[in-house]
């Protein structure tokens, strides 16, 4: 999630600053071909979608940011909310200004866990039941922050939250309970010296034994190691000039290739494992502003929260070639 403007004079200044180069497209063939969008949503109605967790028969559980909900899309678009998280009153939240439902994923039994943003006490992680219901707050986080990537590692039983105003990575037992300040550092700090721009790590996935992250202030993906105990090692990056990154997807569970959300310029762009990295989708093929990438197969799926554009937020499938997957 870069942001939710408040205005689009706001949106337009922030987008021009710190613009970067993406290296050139190289080689034969694209990462991605067939794109189409399944379905699209309403900005009227706050359904600017947010993050995405796949379920088994490879429909997408998507969180609605402004809605406060999370709702669930089959590949034919047909869409059905799952919960809605509690109203707030007086929302303060830190760079959006009001209560947000941002980061999600799922376990294997079908709970999702999501993160809720509000500036107040209902700042933290919640949970939904398999196949929706009532949300239950498990764990509290900081109300001056912005909880935004959420990854679940279920066999350590651990959450990981992506603190995008703190520049922290929090680490949270499954049951719920207090939270760890489990890495921080300038790496993953905001630089952005505006309030309503300060965005600094966003994406968070697990990855072969490293929490990944982004930052969407600095353009970098970093990684993580998760040491034996479980602590972090020290911050790597992996790759730079990602202009306003957001969340991203590994194409294969054994490698480093990923897909990357940009979101201030509608782009999906696949980042190689040295670092270099091309454009492979961009708003010509649907996208408007994505904030999130699932990967199942040779499918990619990439939600369009239309934060700047105010046009068409959706959800995109297309297919990921084979070839490119080193």
């Amino acid at each position: 999630m870069l942001r939710v403007p408040r205005s689009a004079g706001v949106t337009t200044a922030a987008l021009a600053l710190g613009l970067l180069a993406t290296t050139p497209a190289v080689g034969d063939e694209p990462a991605v071909s067939a794109p189409r969008v399944v379905a699209h949503f309403d900005l009227a109605k706050g359904q600017s979608p947010e993050n995405i967790a796949l379920e088994p028969d490879g429909s997408a559980d998507l969180t609605f940011s402004t809605a406060r909900q999370v709702a669930n899309v089959t590949r034919q678009g047909r869409t059905r909310v799952l919960a809605t998280l509690p109203a707030v009153t007086n929302a303060q939240t830190p760079v959006v200004g009001r209560a947000v439902v941002l980061g999600i994923t799922r376990a294997q039994d079908g709970t999702l866990y999501v993160n809720y943003a509000t500036g107040t006490r209902a700042t933290g992680i919640w949970r939904i039941p398999s196949g929706g219901g009532k949300p239950r707050q498990i764990a509290q986080l900081p109300p001056t922050g912005l909880p935004n990537g959420l990854a679940l590692d279920e066999r350590r039983g651990v959450l990981y939250v992506a603190d995008s105003v703190l520049g922290t990575v929090w680490r949270v037992p499954t049951s719920g309970g207090k939270p760890k300040a489990w890495a921080t550092g300038a790496a993953l700090e905001p630089t952005n010296p505006r309030p309503a721009a300060r965005v600094g790590v966003n994406g968070l996935r697990i990855h072969r034994d490293a929490v990944w992250v982004s930052n969407t202030n600095t353009g970098t993906l970093l990684r993580i190691p998760v040491r034996e105990s479980g602590c972090a090692g020290t911050i790597e990056t992996r790759a730079k000039g990602l202009y306003a990154i957001d969340d991203f997807a590994f194409v294969d569970r054994h490698r480093d290739t990923v897909l990357a959300a940009l979101t201030g310029g509608s782009e999906l762009t696949q980042v190689r494992p040295d670092g270099t990295h091309r454009v492979v989708l961009t708003r010509k093929d649907g996208l408007s502003n994505p904030t999130s990438v699932a990967v199942r197969g040779r499918s990619v799926y990439v939600p369009s929260a239309a934060y700047f554009t105010r046009s068409d937020p959706n959800l995109l499938l297309a297919r990921v070639h084979q070839r490119d997957r080193g």
